[in-house]
């Protein structure tokens, strides 16, 4: 799993830092959470194709979040793409793609299915995708393969904003070794086993729980999207490999964080602390901060394994098996 930061700045863009962007290489595929402008010009930099992109999520309808869609989109149709297109956002997202759809003069070679998150009641953009389904403290289930599954939840901003989780599903250890001492020979049988089928070995079923270690945790990404400190953060963000949040100010700024709801680099250092995440990676800096290093040190004091993410940095999400 490896992260690449395409855009770091908060609402103006400057010379070094683009409009929000994270695009996840992982399973096969790219994910982008949010897409603000100039982002596919970003990914072209990197040579990042756009046409692997079939999931997007939005955090929240803020310009600086979600202003490149129209470009990438366009771009989509104009290379042809044929896979469908999964766009998921809060309220308002529907009526701001049909929007998208409609601007300008360009012919759209794929279909695009847009879902809407609420709170309290969630709306589906196509008939074709299952009921999105609601996990624990407020989560919502927005999608679920074999490999992972990728949660929301709202947190506080000045509107609706939807944080992100996305997490590995790992398969417990095949113990080879109590296999072959229970009769059996490598082979399809090893395979059922490892995804928890029970094989029969001269008339005695095997059972998986039989040669399959115990349960291993998959690596966790959440992303925060803009909001202010909230307990939802601290539960959502628990125990995460990395938890990317926004620190739009310095600790002198507190007020006008609080204000505007953001957070600070304190708070989003508090808030991986309490969440006994791994690594915190702060993002959306403030155009004021030319020199990062002080927003870095700043929350170091809290949490020591921080970093300031910088347009175009890649990160490689490693997993720990203890």
């Amino acid at each position: 799993m490896e992260l690449i930061f395409l855009g770091t700045s908060s609402a103006i863009p400057t010379p070094k830092r683009n409009h929000s962007a994270i695009a996840l290489k992982a399973f096969g595929e790219i994910m982008l959470f949010d897409c603000g402008e100039g982002t596919q010009r970003q990914m072209a930099r990197i040579k990042l194709s756009p046409m692997k992109v079939n999931n997007i999520f939005i955090t929240h309808l803020h310009g600086d979040h979600f202003l490149g869609l129209p470009g990438i989109i366009q771009s989509m149709a104009f290379r042809g793409k044929k896979d469908p297109l999964h766009i998921y956002g809060p309220k308002g997202m529907i009526e701001t793609v049909e929007h998208i759809k409609n601007l300008g003069y360009y012919s759209l070679s794929f279909p695009i299915h847009v879902y809407e998150i609420e709170p309290d009641s969630m709306e589906k953009g196509m008939a074709d995708k299952d009921e999105l389904s609601e996990g624990k403290m407020g989560e919502i289930i927005l999608s679920e393969t074999d490999e992972y599954i990728i949660k929301c939840c709202p947190t506080h901003h000045s509107i609706l904003n939807l944080s992100y989780s996305i997490e590995e599903k790992r398969s417990p250890k095949f113990i080879r070794e109590k296999a072959i001492e229970l009769g059996l020979k490598p082979g399809p049988n090893f395979g059922k086993l490892q995804k928890g089928i029970p094989v029969e070995v001269e008339g005695r079923i095997i059972k998986p729980e039989q040669v399959l270690g115990e349960k291993r945790k998959g690596r966790k990404i959440v992303y925060s999207g803009d909001t202010k400190p909230c307990m939802e953060m601290v539960r959502f963000a628990a125990h995460a490999d990395v938890l990317i949040h926004e620190s739009t100010f310095e600790r002198a700024q507190e007020d006008k964080a609080n204000s505007t709801c953001h957070s600070t680099t304190a708070q989003a250092a508090r808030i991986a602390k309490n969440a006994e995440v791994r690594e915190l990676i702060l993002t959306h800096i403030s155009t004021r901060y030319r020199d990062s290093d002080v927003l870095k040190e700043e929350a170091a004091q809290i949490f020591e394994n921080v970093m300031v993410a910088e347009d175009l940095m890649h990160r490689e999400v490693e997993r720990h098996d203890h």
